[in-house]
């Protein structure tokens, strides 16, 4: 499974958004994390229709996305979310 953390360099939820997919990553083994800042990726992030961050995208190990937070979600909130992909 993969958790992808979308941010951009001035944005201040993106701290408490990291410290959030942080602290899911200590407890998840094998979470797959990945952040991209949209003005390196712009092309993906519209794409993926990534209007704001942070964006936290959790996808299955086949890539299909489970859940989607723009702005920070709770640590609970991503472990729900983690569990859903493992299903």
């Amino acid at each position: 499974m993969q958790l992808d953390l979308w941010t951009s360099a001035f944005c201040a939820p993106c701290a408490a958004a990291r410290r959030a997919v942080a602290d899911a990553a200590r407890i998840v083994p094998g979470l797959d994390v990945v952040e991209r800042d949209v003005a390196s990726y712009p092309d993906d992030a519209e794409d993926l229709g990534i209007r704001s961050t942070p964006t936290i995208i959790v996808r299955r190990a086949d890539g299909a996305e489970v859940f989607r937070s723009p702005g920070v979600p709770s640590r609970d909130q991503l472990l729900l979310a983690v569990a859903k992909a493992v299903d």
